[in-house]
């Protein structure tokens, strides 16, 4: 009974802490803006999802919103963009992110 218990306890703790994505080139110069940042131009909008839960397992949703932050990080280049702002709260595994070109 107790090995019946601990490997799905295990494989939770495994999954919680894992990273799927990645940065891409150029991702990491983007800044992150908390609020829309003045005297920039804007570039677009771009929505990004990743996984929020896994077999009815809810992830940390500290590493769902720091994916979701990545991942809008790694479209801003293709924007031609070098600044994003989150345009809401990540829900469901989806956020919405303003891309800017600021020139720095």
């Amino acid at each position: 009974m107790r090995l019946s218990l601990t490997v799905p306890l295990a494989l939770t703790l495994a999954l919680s802490g894992c990273t799927w994505v990645h940065m891409a080139p150029g991702a990491s110069a983007v800044r992150v803006a908390s609020a829309e940042p003045q005297g920039c131009e804007k570039r677009g909008e771009v929505e990004v999802s990743v996984k929020h839960s896994i077999a009815f397992i809810e992830r940390n949703p500290i590493k769902v919103r720091d994916e979701l932050e990545t991942l809008a990080r790694n479209e801003a280049p293709g924007l031609q963009a070098d600044t994003i702002h989150p345009l809401d709260d990540p829900s469901g595994g989806h956020q919405r992110f303003a891309a800017w070109r600021c020139g720095r």
